[in-house]
C-alpha cells in the first residue's frame, strides 16, 4: 500500500487537509499525518483538532509515495521547518508525488521546486510563486510532471483527481 504523507501544523484548512486525507484512504492509499514535531495535536483556522501521526523528525522520504501539503496558514510555519522542506525536495527530485493547495505553494517556494514549472495556487501568493519562478497558471489544478497544485477549497475535486491519477500512474 502506497503511503502519502499529508503535512500539519497550526492554522490548517480543514477541508484542505481532511478532504484528501480522506480521499487517499478511499482510493487504497495509507495517508499519515506528519506535522514539524513541535506538539502531537494541531489545531485549524476554526479549532479542528489533528493529531501528528509521525513527527517530521522521525519520517524518512524515502518511506513514503508522495506527499501533500495542504493550505491555511500552516504553511508559514511549515516552511520554516528544515526538516519538512528537505522531505519535499527529495520527494520531488525522485518523481515522486509532491501536491499543495492554495498556501501550500509556500512550502514548494521555500524547498526551491517550483522554478520553471507550470503550477496554481492562492491569489493571495501568487507574486510569491511567480517569484519563485513558477509558471503561474489560474486552473483548478495544474499537473506538471509529479508537481500538483491547486488555488483553494473550491478546487479539492479537482485537485483529488490530479493527485491520484498522478499516484496511478
Amino acid at each position: 500500500m502506497k503511503k502519502i504523507a499529508v503535512f500539519v501544523e497550526d492554522m490548517y484548512h480543514e477541508l484542505e487537509l481532511w478532504y484528501p486525507y480522506y480521499r487517499l484512504q478511499e482510493a487504497g492509499f495509507q495517508p499519515v499525518l506528519v506535522g514539524t514535531g513541535d506538539k502531537k495535536e494541531y489545531l485549524s483556522k476554526r479549532d479542528l483538532p489533528a493529531k501528528e501521526e509521525v513527527s517530521i523528525r522521525d519520517a524518512n522520504a524515502a518511506d513514503y509515495d508522495g506527499v501533500v501539503v495542504p493550505g491555511g496558514f500552516a504553511p508559514d510555519k511549515m516552511r520554516r521547518s528544515k526538516e519538512m522542506l528537505s522531505f519535499v525536495q527529495e520527494c520531488f527530485d525522485d518523481g515522486k508525488l509532491v501536491a499543495a493547495i492554495c498556501h501550500g505553494p509556500w512550502v514548494l517556494i521555500s524547498a526551491r521546486v517550483l522554478a520553471g514549472k507550470k503550477c496554481t495556487s492562492c491569489a493571495a501568493i501568487i507574486d510569491d510563486v511567480v517569484n519563485a519562478g513558477g509558471k503561474f497558471e489560474d486552473a483548478e489544478a495544474v499537473v506538471d510532471g509529479n508537481l500538483v497544485t491547486s488555488r483553494s477549497p473550491k478546487d479539492l475535486p479537482a485537485f483529488m483527481k490530479a493527485v491520484l491519477s498522478v499516484l496511478q500512474s
